[in-house]
């Protein structure tokens, strides 16, 4: 196989059959093996009946049904899991990424492991959407080292290897080409075309940051403290133990030297909490983080369930 193109979709029933139309008529014009994975998120529509009609007139698809919505993240997740092309192209499912951009992609991944698609004419509105996307990319960029202008863009085309590699949770799909990098991949951005929703409601909401920042803290943890996880809590715990250990010693200086009474003072309280917060942070923090990360590598608890495959060989 040489392509899989991975799609997830959620309550899209309003585009699914013209994305499919756009696909097929992009796609059959190349000279190469490909499938279309479709990954339905727990629809609550119909997404899922049009998916099982289109799988039956075309041999090209792969539908893959959870059994309730698990997250963008988990539905890129499933279709890498199942993808069989040498190269693997991701899109949204709104029809607001081009099909016609797909040979593009499939042009600049032959000198790169990972292209990434920047949406530059971006067909959203401006403070829900691209201010905080803007803002999104600069600190992602600034935090990673990874400096894409667009790492919201879902149409991405990786190398079979690449992706193969990765484990996914969280909000953890955007931050694909910092995880990937530490693999010292070569990254490319080129400019793709970017179209108003045709059908349907957004998904996405101002929210969805917060939950985006928070896995930007993950990201950044794991990339540069995950095999030296003492040097990002220990120097948080020293400096708590230093402050703590200089008030109580300031205290005890008094009580001996000066004869004051310091058992009522709160200052003496606060060392001792601050010494205890500095232990917390080189304890706690440092296994509590580390078991997270083996909880989820080791992938004991599935970030996704399927209810239905349909496809060649099912």
């Amino acid at each position: 196989m040489d392509l899989s193109v991975v799609i997830p979709l959620y309550n899209e029933e309003e585009n699914i059959r013209e994305l499919q139309k756009k696909l097929t008529e992009t796609l059959s014009k190349l000279p190469i093996d490909y499938e279309i994975i479709y990954v339905d998120d727990g629809s609550t529509d119909n997404t899922l009946k049009y998916l099982e009609e289109i799988q039956r007139k075309d041999p090209h698809v792969v539908v893959l049904s959870f059994r309730r919505n698990f997250g963008q993240t988990a539905a890129f997740a499933a279709g890498f899991d199942f993808a069989r092309g040498d190269v693997v192209i991701t899109m949204d499912g709104d029809l607001q990424n081009d099909p016609e951009d797909i040979p593009k992609f499939l042009e600049a991944i032959k000198d790169a492991d990972l292209v990434s698609g920047w949406r530059k004419k971006r067909k959203d509105p401006f403070l829900s959407r691209r201010l905080p996307s803007m803002i999104a990319n600069w600190l992602i960029g600034k935090v990673t080292g990874v400096r894409i202008h667009d790492y919201g863009c879902s149409l991405k085309a990786y190398r079979r290897e690449v992706i193969k590699n990765l484990k996914l949770y969280g909000e953890m799909h955007r931050f694909i080409p910092a995880l990937a990098s530490w693999y010292g991949v070569k990254i490319k951005e080129i400019e793709v075309k970017h179209h108003p929703r045709y059908k349907g409601k957004s998904k996405y909401g101002i929210g969805r940051t917060i939950k985006v920042l928070l896995d930007l803290v993950t990201v950044k943890f794991l990339h540069s403290f995950s095999t030296k996880p003492i040097q990002f809590f220990g120097p948080i715990g020293v400096l708590f133990m230093f402050f703590g250990t200089v008030i109580v010693g300031y205290l005890v200086f008094l009580k001996i030297f000066k004869g004051i009474s310091i058992g009522g003072r709160p200052l003496l309280l606060g060392g001792f909490f601050s010494v205890l917060i500095g232990l917390n942070f080189i304890g706690m923090g440092l296994l509590g983080e580390m078991i997270v990360r083996v909880y989820h590598e080791t992938q004991k608890k599935p970030i996704y369930i399927l209810k239905k495959i349909l496809g060649p060989g099912d």
